[in-house]
């Protein structure tokens, strides 16, 4: 059973580092979207397609408050309450319950 402990707490900290990733994707493309970067270029198209599928439901569901995006702010916020207070605490709790 150790083994299988060990497999999802190796789980764990891949969940939680790639929400750690994907925070930072999302906080530097808000920080680029200030400077009106160039569409085309290839750091922003990644950041667009990297961030694009958390963000959209954001989106869809938040009223615009003029130019100001907060769909931003919102999903770091909620991917780091799920990251560290529910998602990754769970995965290791049952991984030292199955010890």
């Amino acid at each position: 059973m150790f083994a299988l402990s060990n497999l999802i707490i190796m789980a764990a900290r891949l969940v939680e580092i790639f929400m750690q990733i994907l925070c930072f994707l999302i906080i530097l493309r808000a920080v680029m979207s200030w400077v009106s970067p160039d569409p085309f270029h290839p750091l922003v198209q990644f950041l667009n397609r990297a961030t694009d599928p958390v963000l959209a439901p954001f989106r869809k569901f938040m009223p615009p408050l003029g130019p100001i995006d907060i769909s931003p702010a919102i999903a770091v916020i909620l991917i780091y309450s799920i990251q560290k207070y529910f998602l990754v605490p769970t995965l290791m709790e049952l991984a030292m319950r199955m010890r």
